[in-house]
């Protein structure tokens, strides 16, 4: 017999390291044709950082996406920028690029200012163009550049951020370990085969409130794959240790989710705006993980009537909790 069940799992996940310090650092240089290169020390890995700080910084020196070449990861010329771990790097590193990009576009507007006689704290710069009330000002920014360079004036940014956190009392446990905190609430509907044990998942609806999403598309891939790894941690990863020895170290037997086995989701991205991110934004990699398999197994104990404890949920143990709970009633 096969029988449905719905669950809920709901999460909230600090942002970058707990009650530690965590800074990042970029520079930003505009180049003599108006674009820009970002040099940070964030590695991508997998994760898309390296197109959210390019967004990031196009958006802050008003030119196009196309025109940022980002440079990551490099221990000869990068700042270092901390660990691709912890939901950290959009947050953090992303205001270590705004603030570098903002010092680099200071100079620009300073010496547009002085080439139109104009109040700098009117001019903008969009579209590769200087802008005042909102018209163009009749000036480029490579034509201002240029002046800059003809000057000797470098129109490099350097930006650092530190999120604002203290150490824990180690009395009482109190203090304020991040800066920022990302939340999540996912459904997951299963179906239980009572005969096999096999439990198939069939939808998950994730919502996760993500400050603002810099690239919607992007935070959407990382809420799925995130529930592909929920699906893989609730129902077939499990690392079996004998006497101190791995006996399932190869794919063969440590069993990951593949295309057939992820059920549909629906991303739901909740924009509730991050006043100390970068444009909003704050992390999602780790919080698209964390309520997954709460919510499978929740959902499984809708189906069953019966309450598991232990991950993953094989079969096995499912026809095991069944037998047990069939007994019990027989006593």
């Amino acid at each position: 017999m096969k029988k449905r069940g719905y669950g809920i799992g709901s999460m909230w996940y600090g942002i970058g390291s707990t009650a530690a310090t965590n800074p990042s650092g970029a520079f930003v240089d505009f180049l003599d044709d108006g674009t820009a290169i970002v040099m940070s020390g964030c590695a991508d890995i997998g994760q898309g950082s390296t197109t959210v700080l390019a967004q990031i910084a196009a958006e802050t020196l008003g030119v196009g996406l196309e025109d940022v070449v980002v440079i990551t990861a490099d221990t000869g010329m990068t700042p270092d920028s901390g660990p691709s771990s912890a939901s950290r790097q959009t947050y953090i590193s992303g205001n270590a690029v705004r603030l570098a990009a903002e010092k680099a576009r200071e100079q620009v507007i300073a010496k547009a200012a002085e080439m139109l006689d104009l109040d700098p704290g009117e001019i903008r710069l969009r579209d590769g163009q200087v802008w005042y009330e909102e018209e163009p000002a009749g000036k480029t920014m490579i034509e201002v550049i240029a002046q800059c360079r003809g000057e000797g004036i470098l129109t490099l940014g350097h930006g650092t951020f530190n999120p604002a956190t203290t150490k824990l009392d180690p009395a009482t446990g109190q203090g304020v370990p991040y800066a920022t905190y990302a939340f999540a609430t996912q459904i997951a509907e299963v179906e239980v085969d009572t005969e096999t044990g096999i439990v198939e998942v069939k939808k998950i609806v994730a919502a996760h409130d993500v400050g603002a999403a810099v690239n919607p598309q992007n935070v959407e891939g990382q809420i799925e794959g995130g529930c592909s790894m929920g699906v893989g941690y609730a129902l077939l990863e499990e690392v079996v240790v004998d006497g101190g020895e791995i006996k399932n170290p190869g794919l063969s037997s440590y069993l990951i989710p593949t295309a057939l086995d992820m059920p549909e989701v629906f991303p739901m991205i909740v924009e509730a705006q991050e006043p100390s991110g970068p444009y909003g934004a704050k992390g999602v990699g780790e919080p698209a993980l964390v309520p997954t398999a709460a919510a499978i197994a929740n959902a499984v104990a809708d189906a069953l009537g019966i309450r598991l404890y232990d991950l993953p949920l094989t079969p096995e143990r499912i026809v095991a909790a069944i037998k047990a709970a069939a007994s019990s009633q027989h006593e």
